[in-house]
């Protein structure tokens, strides 16, 4: 009886595992798009940091009591 070994088996990928996901990227979409597609990503990324700061800049604003009410009038 043999036995296999899933290529997820539990948590993240390591070593071996890690080569075949990046050769396979490499084969589904070439070498000359590879670039392009980690700057969109880069850029997707910042952009959502930067959406996340302003959502926490907002939230902190909204917290902010009022100056003309009174404190335990919420």
């Amino acid at each position: 009886m043999t036995t296999s070994l899933p290529i997820f088996a539990i948590g993240m990928p390591s070593g071996m595992e890690w080569i075949w996901i990046l050769m396979i990227i490499l084969l589904l979409f070439g070498g000359a798009k590879l670039p392009a597609l980690a700057k969109g990503l880069g850029q997707s990324i910042k952009e959502f940091k930067k959406a996340a700061k302003e959502g926490d800049d907002d939230e902190k604003s909204d917290k902010k009591p009022d100056a003309n009410q009174k404190p335990g009038n919420n």
